[in-house]
């Protein structure tokens, strides 16, 4: 079931985009639960992460749209926000609160689809997140590869840097390479084994990761920047 709000204050509006969305349910076979709110205040007083997607109005009469979204980000950190606007200016702007798209009125229902589809993909995306089971002492813990920012080789011990602080396992990085075939890890010294989700850039001879500077050898440098460019621009 997809949960989606309409943030609009044009009455209209609402009925177009509850009957492209009832057009997008038919075509595609999705649950869709939709509820409108007419004004940025409605949705974000007492907003509690509870939808998947957003199509939001940004010139509305109490709070606009991209206030609204800034105080939505405050709780939500994954929900989709899609802007819908007469003014792409102001679109643009939407990147700074982790926009997904904008869509500019009139809509029309291609675009509106087109859109609408790209956030749907995210969304079973990141449902699909792959897991590893990782031995640690005294256990074994569960983890998301998307959670894992690098891993870290230190003597006889792996040190998985995770967006939860870190975990230490017994092992070799070249067998922990070979678990990761596949899944966008990419090793640039014999150090570090490096998610290419959390890579940010590359400075001198140092991949950005997660904020983090780790060296990357000489060696290793050219596999390092085919994998990421070809990561970048699956994703672009």
């Amino acid at each position: 079931m997809l949960r989606i709000a309409i943030v609009e204050d044009e009455d209209s509006y609402i009925t177009v985009l509850k009957e492209y969305l009832d057009r997008y349910k038919q075509e595609s076979g999705e649950q869709i639960e939709v509820t409108a709110y007419h004004d940025g205040d409605e949705i974000a007083a007492f907003y509690r992460a509870q939808f998947d997607i957003i199509l939001m109005d940004i010139e509305m009469k109490f709070i606009d749209g991209m206030t609204a979204a800034e105080e939505i980000r405050k709780v939500d950190s994954e929900v989709s926000i899609i802007f819908i606007t007469n003014a792409p200016q102001y679109a643009i702007r939407g990147y700074e609160v982790g926009a997904l798209d904008y869509i500019l009125k009139p809509v029309s229902y291609f675009t509106f689809s087109q859109k609408l589809g790209r956030a749907v993909a995210k969304l079973k995306k990141r449902s699909s997140r792959k897991r590893i089971t990782v031995s640690v002492k005294g256990g074994v813990m569960r983890m998301e590869l998307s959670d894992i920012y690098y891993i870290e080789s230190e003597g006889h011990n792996l040190i998985y840097h995770t967006k939860d602080g870190t975990s230490v396992s017994s092992g070799t990085m070249k067998s922990v390479e070979t678990a990761m075939d596949g899944m966008d890890f990419c090793r640039i010294n014999k150090c570090y084994l490096v998610n290419l989700e959390h890579v940010d850039g590359v400075q001198d001879k140092y991949a950005i990761v997660h904020g983090n500077q780790l060296l990357i050898s000489r060696p290793r440098m050219k596999q390092f920047m085919q994998e990421l460019t070809r990561y970048w621009g699956e994703r672009s």
